[in-house]
């Protein structure tokens, strides 16, 4: 798989994953994939202060995207920067 095409499996992944992220008031969106095997992606909305995202990331992001991507090894949720 070249990087694009894992890049557009990981984009079919998260909209899967977004329709139950948007019902409890969240999103996300793909930052980066880093060495082809490691997705950042970044919770947004009511996911950021949400205590069980790192649950929501951990079995329903990631795996979801591995479904899509099996070679990817982590996903990782990157903090949004304070401007």
């Amino acid at each position: 798989m070249t990087s694009e095409e894992l890049r557009v499996n990981v984009e079919k992944a998260l909209a899967e994953i977004r329709p139950f992220l948007e019902s409890d008031g969240g999103n996300i969106s793909l930052v980066g994939i880093e060495d082809d095997v490691r997705v950042k992606v970044q919770l947004e909305g009511a996911c950021v202060g949400c205590s069980v995202n790192q649950m929501t990331l951990k079995s329903g992001v990631e795996m979801t995207i591995k479904k899509y991507a099996p070679q990817i090894e982590e996903v990782v949720n990157v903090e949004p920067s304070i401007q």
